[in-house]
């Protein structure tokens, strides 16, 4: 089979999208399959580091063009969908089926050339997709168009899912598919997270970790506030911040603000090997943020050992249905619930039940995601060849 990937980002960038589109094309590549994928160029950061992994399969990085910024906001979406258009239809036509990662420029073009070339698709959607959704009554919808032209679309998240079918976007062959959770991210007992530790040279008696895009649905400053609370009674903590993003510099200025700067640790971009042995080792992995569908970073520190603090945000009380006990939720933008929290668990330190380790090693885990994407792409493609 010929899997061609449609995705914004792709390793060494740590992201949902960059995830899944990789460890999919390698377990497809594994089997015989022939990868492609189309992105658009590395972003300024990405571009500074080493790639981790070797890709499944060669990729075709598009540039974004767009008409003038004079033109009508619809007249220049129109040029860059045109021109992506163009760019990615040798890709497309040479594949048996594609799949589209989230809604993008990028997406809808090829989505569109997809749909002409007779080839079929398939649609994950992360989050913000449908949490932002508004359908277009004047100009052409392009994202609506794909997704109801899809011949199958994989939500990351069943809330994610439920609020499509709310918003009126309810359709057949549409499903939820976790994310998978990397071999890197293994247990780590009292044992194995001391040893973490030491490995990492920490020697704070507290230790937190968060990994989240620094954006304006981050929680990163709700998390350096409460911070501030926590260090009145429990000075030697550290926060670690794994990533980046747009509002980094704005972030790093609020914890100077807030004077915590002296226990916040800002790694930049990090791989998913760095990026596990901060889990292995960190009492709790904190996720702030205000609008979450399946946060991954949760789920690996869960692989990890590592309980779990998170808001109320949708995603974040998906992860308190499934693993339960192990995920503890606090109310969005509030500081100080979120620093009682984490002081609780400090007096009462722990890893993670036994259960939850199993639940993702059975349905977490990238085999079991890929069998499942797997089963979609044989599906798309049998229909595709009945239909012609």
């Amino acid at each position: 089979m010929r899997i061609c990937h449609i995705t914004p980002s792709l390793p060494p960038e740590y992201t949902a999208v960059a995830t899944l589109s990789a460890t999919l094309g390698a377990h497809a590549a594994a089997c015989g399959d022939e990868v492609q994928y189309i992105s658009i160029p590395k972003p300024e950061d990405a571009v500074r580091l080493v790639d981790a992994e070797v890709l499944a399969g060669p990729v075709h990085r598009v540039p974004m063009q767009t008409a003038a910024d004079a033109a009508p906001a619809g007249v220049r979406a129109l040029a860059a969908v045109t021109a992506l258009a163009r760019a990615v239809l040798p890709v497309i036509k040479s594949a048996d089926v594609v799949h589209l990662h989230g809604d993008s420029l990028l997406a809808r073009a090829g989505a569109f050339v997809a749909e002409v070339a007779g080839i079929p698709t398939v649609l994950t959607l992360y989050g913000t997709e449908i949490w932002e959704y508004q359908p277009r009554r004047w100009r052409p919808d392009l994202f609506t168009r794909a997704y109801r032209k899809a011949s199958h679309v994989a939500f990351y998240s069943q809330g994610l899912l439920t609020r499509a079918m709310e918003l009126g976007l309810g359709r057949r062959n549409s499903s939820v598919i976790y994310p998978p959770v990397g071999p890197e991210f293994t247990y780590h007992d009292e044992n194995g997270q001391a040893d973490a530790r030491a490995a990492l040279g920490v020697r704070s008696r507290h230790l937190l970790v968060t990994v989240k895009r620094v954006d304006t649905l981050g929680g990163h400053r709700i998390l350096l506030e409460a911070l501030s609370e926590i260090i009145r009674t429990h000075p030697d903590t550290r926060l670690v911040v794994c990533g980046t993003g747009p509002l980094i510099g704005e972030i790093k200025a609020a914890a100077r603000s807030w004077g915590v700067e002296g226990h916040v640790t800002f790694t930049g971009p990090l791989g998913s090997a760095a990026v596990s042995r901060f889990d292995g080792a960190a009492d709790a992995f904190v996720l702030a943020s205000k609008l979450d569908s399946c946060p991954t970073g949760a789920l690996e520190a869960l692989a990890c050992g590592t309980p779990v603090i998170a808001t109320d945000n949708p995603g974040g009380l998906e992860m308190r249905e499934l693993f339960g006990f192990d995920v503890t939720i606090v109310p969005r933008e509030n500081p100080m619930a979120l620093a009682r929290a984490l002081m609780h668990l400090f007096e009462a330190k722990r890893r993670v039940r036994a259960s939850t380790v199993e639940v993702l090693n059975r349905e977490f885990r990238a085999e079991h995601v890929f069998a499942q994407y797997r089963d979609l792409y044989e599906h798309a493609v049998s229909r595709a060849e009945k239909e012609h």
